[in-house]
């Protein structure tokens, strides 16, 4: 099946889902400056299908990091969907940032987020006009405060204040173990409530999203091949 002009979005949404958000719709180049190469068009079913293969695939031959979807514009973003999106696992989480703060200098804003719908927990990375704004993960891994970069997010502030009573001034930082560990649960789900308050998270999406342009699957900087893309096709 190929991806056809009317294609509607649906939201993407597997147990681990790792994307970029762009603001705009200049898929070329937010590509461009990735390093990614556009293989086939691709619809949002097949996107899905894709990437919940890839994230469940453990055979030897996977290779989860060699391909992603990036969406035509959706209510005035670009998403970029993949384990190579990840803001969070080592393997990934320097180049991320990096693309990020580069692709916020030229677009003005760059986020990237990681949630793992199996209670599996969320990170969210936010940089606008070339600075990150904020990093930070809760998780369960043992390391998730070595990756905290600037001050909480207004978002964040009104989670702990509304869902937790905490007062707005309140730092996770410098609190008692009972209110972090309390604040950290709560922050877990917290990621497609950050993306949909900073622009958009892949749950709003639906066939009422407006919708410019053709998605596409592309190939990461370190899998330009077509051959193996189009062997590997959803469906």
């Amino acid at each position: 099946m190929c991806a056809e002009a009317d294609d509607r979005p649906m939201p993407i949404w597997t147990c681990w889902n790792h994307w970029i958000a762009v603001p705009g719709g200049d898929q070329a180049e937010i590509m461009r400056m990735l390093g990614l190469s556009r293989s086939l068009s691709l619809t949002f079913a097949e996107a899905q299908e894709m990437i919940d293969a890839d994230e469940h695939d453990d055979s030897a031959d996977a290779q989860p990091m060699s391909r992603v979807f990036v969406t035509p514009e959706v209510d005035g973003w670009t998403l970029i969907f993949g384990a190579w999106c990840d803001p969070y696992g080592t393997s990934r989480r320097d180049d991320v940032l990096d693309a990020c703060v580069r692709l916020s200098a030229r677009f003005g804003r760059a986020q990237a987020y990681y949630f793992g719908a199996q209670g599996d927990g969320s990170t969210w990375l936010v940089a606008e006009h070339g600075t990150v704004i904020r990093r930070y993960a809760a998780t369960s891994e043992g390391d998730d405060h070595l990756l905290t970069i600037g001050a909480p997010l207004p978002q964040e502030r009104a989670a702990w204040r509304e869902q937790l009573g905490y007062a707005d001034d309140w730092d996770p930082d410098i609190a008692g173990a009972d209110e972090a560990e309390e604040w950290h649960v709560l922050a877990f789900d917290l990621a497609p409530d950050i993306a949909a308050a900073l622009g958009l998270s892949p749950l709003a999406l639906s066939d009422d999203t407006p919708t410019r342009g053709t998605g596409v699957l592309a190939l990461t900087p370190a899998h330009t091949t077509t051959g193996w893309a189009d062997t590997q096709r959803p469906g």
